[in-house]
């Protein structure tokens, strides 16, 4: 399945026996204001999944701000969503599909292929003048078996032991890459060899994805190398994920405790611009 579906697909699609939307929005800064949101108004049928409740696990003194979900846990949030093996899973946001990445990302992780990213998010879904509605439906339970992908992912010791052939991004904003602030974690800068490409500007000004062929152009400069994306703490670096698959890159993996985990330990650190610090849209 594609990784991303137009706000046209999804109204076309609305009513199918086997389809479940997700609504990921949420606010960094303001934990319950996407939930909130959802109570007001969302996508007629669209269950809501908590950034920090549904789409991560415990937090200790590794792994994170938002380490991944365990995988028993995740199976009974899908399987109470009335997801299983033969349902498609649509979700969407409005922070430039990372929230929605992240959620496309896990499924894909735990093995479930069925899923995309409602391109531009709910946004494009009201500009489109689709309906909205702030009934809650209750889903029908099934039963979701979770096959992991550990191919997917990339741990703080193979971030480490990489090879100089492998492209590390930084999908974070330029000044925190750079070091210039970090208003989250606890030390400022980058993973020393990591290059600067900042998951928005894969974004039109209307934040629906760029067309494939200027992706493709974005991620020429390592198109030939494997690929490992971070960001702060593997959420926004799903907009990146999704780019790059987008753009004929599947195989692209997840540092998922990014910075967030890096920096919790006494590991090297760069700050300042690179050579490399040039990717932009």
């Amino acid at each position: 399945m594609q990784a991303l579906v137009t706000p046209q697909w999804l109204h076309d699609h609305l009513h199918d026996d086997n389809l479940v939307i997700v609504d990921c929005r949420f606010n960094l800064s303001i934990a319950e204001a996407g939930a909130e949101g959802y109570e007001q108004d969302h996508i007629p049928g669209a269950l809501y999944f908590h950034l920090n409740r549904d789409l991560s696990g415990t937090k200790g003194e590794h792994g994170g701000r938002h380490p991944l979900p365990e995988p028993d846990a995740f199976a009974a949030l899908l399987s109470q969503a009335g997801i299983d093996e033969h349902t498609t899973v649509i979700a969407y946001d409005d922070q430039e599909m990372s929230m929605a990445g992240r959620l496309w990302w896990l499924l894909r992780y735990f093995g479930h292929d069925k899923t995309a990213v409602l391109n531009g998010g709910y946004a494009a879904w009201k500009r489109a003048g689709y309906e909205v509605t702030a009934e809650v439906r209750t889903p029908m339970p099934r039963t979701f078996t979770p096959r992991v992908r550990p191919e997917m992912l990339a741990s703080n010791q193979a971030v480490q032991e990489r090879s100089p052939e492998t492209a590390l991004l930084d999908s974070r904003a330029g000044e925190r890459y750079r070091g210039e602030m970090e208003p989250l974690d606890p030390k400022a800068g980058h993973i020393p060899g990591a290059r600067h490409f900042f998951y928005k500007d894969n974004l039109d000004a209307d934040l629906t994805m760029l067309p494939v062929e200027r992706l493709q152009e974005r991620i020429a400069p390592f198109a030939d190398q494997d690929i490992i994306v971070y960001c702060g703490s593997g959420v926004t670096a799903c907009t990146n994920l999704l780019a790059l698959h987008a753009a004929g890159r599947t195989d692209a993996k997840l540092y998922a405790g990014s910075w967030s985990d890096w920096s919790s330990y006494d590991l090297p650190v760069a700050v300042g611009p690179t050579p490399a610090d040039d990717i932009k849209k």
